[in-house]
């Protein structure tokens, strides 16, 4: 996938650990979804994942992804979310948008062994687009933490409109997208980058 990191710096993704360059990079993954310029969680492989407000919807519609805070409930009886994301899910409709310490202490997760289960329901919510990252807040004296919110509530008519929206033609229009800049990829490439079937990219660049 395109690295935002190699076109601010112009320079590989394994280059210098830290620079002018990825500390622009760094403030816009908080700063753009707090202003609900663009989707920001680890999204793709567990890494961290721009998208687009235009291109948003046809990933929510790929993950059925929920249009209401109070579908919780639902998702964890159909067996879609664990048991700790379902806990940060609900503290989260619950109060809105929270820092990690703060959404810990609302579901229960300190110490040690709560981080860890906190960190594996985090990154399992992000996959699904359920949450996303909205900003950040210093609640120590080392880094600011990153804030989450409901990915419906931050981007509403997104979430709408991805109802609308087939998984098929979801797929479609991803894959027109990815392939304006990558059109020698062919139909295995994009369902090995994208997790789906051979049969669903190629249908995808047929339609």
């Amino acid at each position: 996938m395109p690295s935002l990191y190699e076109v601010v710096g112009n320079v590989p993704i394994m280059g210098p650990a830290w620079n002018a360059d990825i500390e622009r990079c760094w403030t816009w993954k908080d700063e753009l979804p707090r202003k609900r310029r663009a989707f920001y969680a680890k999204y793709f492989r567990g890494r961290g994942t721009l998208i687009s407000r235009e291109m948003l919807p046809c990933f929510l519609a790929l993950h059925n992804a929920p249009a209401s805070p109070a579908a919780f409930e639902d998702f964890y009886e159909a067996g879609r979310i664990s048991h700790t994301a379902r806990a940060i899910w609900e503290a989260l409709a619950k109060h809105g948008p929270l820092a990690v310490l703060e959404l810990r202490h609302a579901c229960g997760l300190a110490g040690k062994r709560g981080n860890i289960r906190f960190k594996k329901a985090a990154e399992e919510l992000q996959r699904k687009l359920i949450v996303v990252h909205s900003g950040t807040k210093q609640e120590t004296a080392a880094w600011p933490s990153g804030k989450y919110e409901l990915t419906c509530r931050a981007f509403p008519k997104e979430a709408a409109r991805a109802r609308s929206i087939s998984k098929e033609i979801a797929r479609t229009r991803i894959a027109a997208k990815y392939l304006e800049s990558r059109p020698e990829k062919s139909a295995g490439e994009l369902a090995r980058t994208f997790g789906w079937h051979r049969e669903e990219a190629q249908e995808a660049i047929r339609r």
